[in-house]
């Protein structure tokens, strides 16, 4: 353990003294960084840590709310899992695709027996079966929307060179003790795809502390100025064959990345590191932020304690456009993706339905 944290502060030291000895260019539209050291540093490395964003107290706030809206509206008869492999990806059902505006439940697959109902044992503590929920917390009154439209994470787009911040989705991560499982190596571009060029901002929350034991996030320093590998997309072959897989991952070029969609070797510490990546633990109330190009990975949580974070994905919306064949579009076609800038008072526009 102390091994990979003395590799962690290291990489930062060498990342940080990199980013200040020569003008960096914005991996968004490729003009120069302003003078921020945040801002240098983000666009050099790919990510940002920023301790204490918020207070615990916002943190229990967020936890609190969650379990209200698990218990008070999580139906186990309508739910499905999430899992992140190859298959679990292309299997998602028509639960997952409406999810878009609305506050959905994924259980751990573990969570459910073989004909996909929720386990005797999680009867009485049903949030502890949650892999997640998403993708429209971001647009319900509460906690999670008045974070989300608060004037830090204005402040905080702005001085990284988002002009019009737009906010597709959000999700709840649970990360559960023993059972959560890996999240495999992936950009988040490739699920929230723009044209034409990339412009997703990851923005993960940690509302409780995150370590290697419980799945804290791993990510490859300087992997966003790679391109995107593969897109995630809605499957037109669906239209005339309703059989077909309801998505589909598309690869868009030939690649060395080995581990892509999977984790790097076995899995553990030494072949991560050797892969590039940097274990990130976190405090309660600290922000990762990260570019839509940048991989990153969690391992599965074999500890006793869960690991619950928010997160929000961001595109820029003066400049790019929100892909056609992303899995994720609003039921009505007409009704636009939230402006960071607007604040909540747009929110009354939208009616969030689990």
């Amino acid at each position: 353990m102390k091994e990979v944290h003395q590799h962690t502060a290291e990489i930062l030291q060498r990342l940080e003294q990199e980013s200040l000895l020569k003008p960096v260019k914005s991996w968004l539209d490729d003009t120069l960084v302003s003078a921020s050291p945040r801002a240098q540093f983000f666009h050099h490395a790919g990510f940002l840590h920023l301790p204490n964003f918020v207070d615990t107290s916002t943190c229990q706030e967020m936890k609190q709310f969650m379990e209200e809206i698990v218990n008070n509206e999580w139906d186990t008869q309508q739910m499905d899992s999430f899992g992140t492999s190859a298959k679990e990806n292309t299997a998602r059902g028509d639960y997952f695709l409406e999810s878009a505006a609305r506050v959905h439940f994924f259980a751990e697959p573990s969570a459910l027996d073989d004909k996909k109902h929720l386990k005797e044992e999680f009867y009485e503590n049903k949030i502890a079966a949650l892999n997640k929920v998403g993708h429209g917390l971001h647009l319900r009154k509460g906690p999670f929307s008045e974070y989300a439209f608060s004037a830090a994470i204005r402040e905080l787009m702005s001085e990284l060179g988002w002009k019009d911040p737009l906010l597709p989705q959000s999700m709840y991560i649970f990360k559960q003790a023993v059972v959560g499982g890996a999240v495999n190596s992936h950009q988040d571009s490739t699920f929230l795809f723009t044209e034409p060029r990339q412009s997703c901002c990851g923005l993960w929350l940690a509302l409780d502390e995150a370590t290697t034991e419980n799945g804290c996030l791993w990510v490859r320093p300087k992997s966003h100025q790679e391109a995107v590998r593969r897109q995630y997309e809605r499957n037109p072959a669906r239209e005339s064959n309703p059989s077909a897989p309801q998505f589909v991952m598309k690869e868009l070029y030939q690649h060395s990345i080995s581990w892509d969609g999977d984790l790097p070797g076995t899995g553990n510490f030494v072949d991560l590191m050797e892969a590039g990546f940097i274990a990130v633990p976190c405090q309660p109330g600290d922000l990762l932020v990260f570019n839509g190009e940048l991989d990153h990975l969690s391992l599965p949580n074999k500890s006793t304690a869960a690991r619950h974070t928010f997160q929000l994905h961001l595109i820029e919306g003066k400049y790019t456009t929100w892909s056609p064949s992303n899995w994720l579009q609003y039921e009505n076609p007409s009704r636009p993706f939230p402006r960071l800038n607007n604040g909540l008072d747009q929110l009354r526009d939208y009616e969030v339905e689990s």
